[in-house]
């Protein structure tokens, strides 16, 4: 994989002055994949804050729980709970029909749920971890939510992806590191590649429904992710990068300039560091790699391609999503 000079924009964006919204968000309805803890925390926090209605999907009930007490506390926010483990597909699929049975609009889709491993690890699904958790599950949930994201009006979906693309690593033939020595880095750039070239594919199918589709870096902040790892990891994260990292707030504050701020109305299918519009690396923009991409992330999800244009057209094809249960 080449890099172009313009592959180390990136530096430049991270000082750039971020851009804020006083926009209220009463009466709106956001969903929050991984609220618990880290970016997804501070994204319902600011939600909660701006007056918004919350779905969080969580696959912790008791931290989950805790957030709920506190934003109830804090913001006297309405919130409600959605179990899912995004290591299980089949429990994305129900926590995606729960929440469409229980809210019929949805203004926005924050996709923050997301892991590192510095091991090869499968899902009961039979897919590497972190592709699965980090892609896969969230392109399920979001395909899933389509219909009610559509009759938002315009609902906004925020795909919460990281820099961490630029490490490389797709390998459509090795998806699960069956042939290759597996490096945590290069399997995290991975599931972002594949998900920036999702995110591209989809806005271009939700053209012209209200319905749009971004990608968005967090900033270098504290989050819990790759906590699951081992002592030496965890030694390494604690005592030399976290001292580094800003605080999760500031990712809150951009998520929310993405999920409320009006100049952000019809804007799809772009990558964002924080609120600064960036180029992604210039793999993640190979339109035939993408589509490759695309096909391959449908049949792992057990979703058709009919079910996809029936969602986009607000056609529900059924509640599995046309594919595999």
């Amino acid at each position: 994989m080449k890099y172009t000079k313009e592959d180390l924009a990136f530096f430049r964006s991270g000082r750039a002055v971020q851009r804020t919204t006083a926009q209220g968000m009463a009466g709106k309805v956001c969903v929050v994949s991984g609220a618990t803890s880290g970016v997804g925390l501070a994204a319902a926090r600011r939600l909660a804050q701006g007056g918004a209605s919350l779905v969080l999907v969580s696959r912790n009930p008791e931290k989950a729980e805790a957030v709920r007490e506190e934003l109830a506390r804090e913001h006297g926010a309405s919130v409600e709970l959605v179990t899912a483990d995004f290591c299980d597909l089949e429990s994305v699929r129900r926590a995606a029909a729960g929440i469409r049975a229980r809210h019929p609009k949805i203004d926005v889709l924050i996709n923050s749920a997301g892991v590192y491993s510095t091991r090869r690890r499968l899902t009961k699904d039979g897919n590497e971890t972190v592709f699965q958790v980090s892609h896969i599950a969230a392109f399920l949930l979001t395909a899933l939510l389509l219909e009610p994201l559509r009759r938002g009006g315009g609902g906004r979906v925020v795909q919460v992806n990281s820099e961490g693309h630029r490490f490389g690593g797709l390998d459509l033939s090795d998806l699960d590191w069956k042939r290759r020595f597996y490096v945590g880095l290069r399997a995290y750039g991975a599931s972002k590649i594949a998900q920036i070239m999702t995110v591209r594919t989809l806005a271009r199918m939700l053209s012209g429904t209200g319905v749009t589709v971004n990608a968005m870096h967090p900033g270098g902040v504290k989050t819990a992710i790759g906590l699951n790892n081992g002592f030496f990891y965890r030694t390494w994260q604690s005592l030399v990068i976290r001292p580094l990292l800003k605080d999760p707030a500031i990712s809150g504050e951009a998520l929310y300039f993405l999920a409320a701020a009006p100049e952000m109305e019809g804007v799809t299918g772009k990558y964002f560091h924080l609120t600064v519009e960036e180029r992604p690396l210039t793999f993640a923009m190979d339109e035939t790699v993408a589509a490759q991409v695309w096909d391959k992330t449908l049949e792992l999800a057990g979703l058709t391609p009919e079910f996809l244009e029936g969602a986009v057209r607000g056609e529900l094809a059924g509640e599995d999503g046309g594919g595999q249960a």
